[in-house]
């Protein structure tokens, strides 16, 4: 009789073991697939979450007066609005910085001494394959803080007249209670007539590439960047917002690096643990072959063979679960980047791979001990 219909008939004699076997490989497969077909997803998610903390860096004038700076939140000297263009023109910006985002803000009188601030943003320039953050305020229209709307008594709809144009309030904010409730946002072009400051930008937002805490110095590595891209600009790091993106997107990273080798694992053990009970019942099995003349080959063969039926089995099982699982929940889950989560067929092929080679690693111990026991001793009787 061959290797491979005893490996048969002693699946059917032993199905509990079997089942049990198959049951722990098909679920760390389905684990296995699951996450490689939600990674893609998960990581986008994580990517726009993060992104949408805000921006977490400011390049301002490098002459900036930093007192004033801090005591009015915005600089008080201006840079060629091109500056953002020959920045994002660097060959190597966007490996650490994005999302440049050209900006003008200054202080304006409207009417009896009321004093606000006016802040207009222009178009964001993202990387390859990133889509602008936040969004843009028409042309021609304005939102209003908090105190500005109430001190002028407009609302939505009606119009306010600044710097010599008339605009259209698209939108009244609710209360910050911080100074965006005394500011009026603009686009880039609206801002700069307002405040008469044609071509002219005196901040650059951006979000670092880099998601290192602060302990890990990620200033310097900005700054020199800055110094070859834009040497008139010099850029401050909110480190709380980048310590808070950057934490969460480590956490991710390690999270995922962790979590399928932890499966592995345990599945491995559970394996081996299986395979060892089994060797342990054909002890007088493994012994009469023995006796019969098989040699240590024969009887690694049906210890391994054994695993890896096993394994082809519980790939196929687990890479349909997986891919289920991935595809019924993955979307309730990662709402923002559901379209990420395809089925990948290429898993089937590396499930049909990995799950019969680690079945058969797991069963190696066992195999080893089964071929090493004495043929007398497994037939000795009392």
């Amino acid at each position: 009789m061959s290797v491979f219909s005893l490996i048969v008939r002693e699946l059917w004699f032993r199905k509990g073991n079997a089942l049990l076997s198959v049951i722990g490989l098909t679920a760390a497969v389905a684990v296995f697939v699951g996450f490689r077909t939600t990674s893609e997803a998960s990581r986008k998610e994580t990517i726009r979450i993060t992104r949408d903390i805000g921006f977490n860096l400011r390049i301002i004038p490098r002459e900036t007066d930093m007192v004033a700076f801090w005591n009015h939140g915005f600089s008080d000297r201006t840079m060629d609005q091109s500056a953002v263009d020959r920045l994002a023109g660097y060959e190597k910006v966007f490996m650490t910085y994005n999302h440049l985002t050209p900006s003008l803000q200054g202080e304006y009188s409207i009417r009896d001494g009321l004093q606000v601030i006016v802040s207009g943003e222009g178009d964001t320039i993202a990387g390859k394959g990133k889509k602008p953050m936040g969004f843009r305020i028409k042309p021609g229209t304005v939102h209003l803080g908090y105190q500005v709307a109430a001190k002028l008594g407009v609302s939505k709809g009606q119009s306010i007249e600044l710097g010599g144009n008339t605009y259209q309030v698209a939108e009244t904010l609710i209360e910050a209670g911080t100074d965006e409730d005394i500011r009026i946002y603009t686009s880039l072009e609206d801002a700069q007539a307002i405040l008469d400051k044609p071509g002219r930008i005196n901040e650059i937002r951006a979000i670092d590439c880099l998601c290192l805490t602060s302990d890990q110095d990620p200033l310097s590595i900005l700054r020199d960047e800055l110094k070859k891209a834009l040497p008139e600009a010099e850029v401050l790091q909110m480190k709380s917002i980048a310590d808070a993106r950057a934490r969460q997107r480590q956490m991710m990273d390690n999270y995922m690096a962790m979590a399928t080798p932890a499966i592995l694992l345990v599945c491995g053990a559970w394996l081996g643990t299986l395979a060892m009970l089994n060797v342990r019942e054909r002890k007088s099995e493994i012994g009469i072959y023995r006796a019969l003349g098989k040699g240590s080959w024969s009887i690694a063969g049906l210890i391994l063979g054994k695993a890896v039926i096993l394994g082809v089995m519980a790939g196929v099982l687990g890479f349909g679960l997986g891919q289920w699982v991935a595809l019924h929940f993955g979307p309730k889950i990662f709402t923002q980047t559901a379209k990420s989560i395809q089925p990948d067929f290429t898993l089937l092929w590396m499930a049909l791979i990995i799950a019969p080679l680690f079945s058969a690693i797991a069963a190696f111990i066992p195999a080893s001990l089964a071929v090493r026991q004495d043929p007398v001793e497994n037939l000795r009787i009392g």
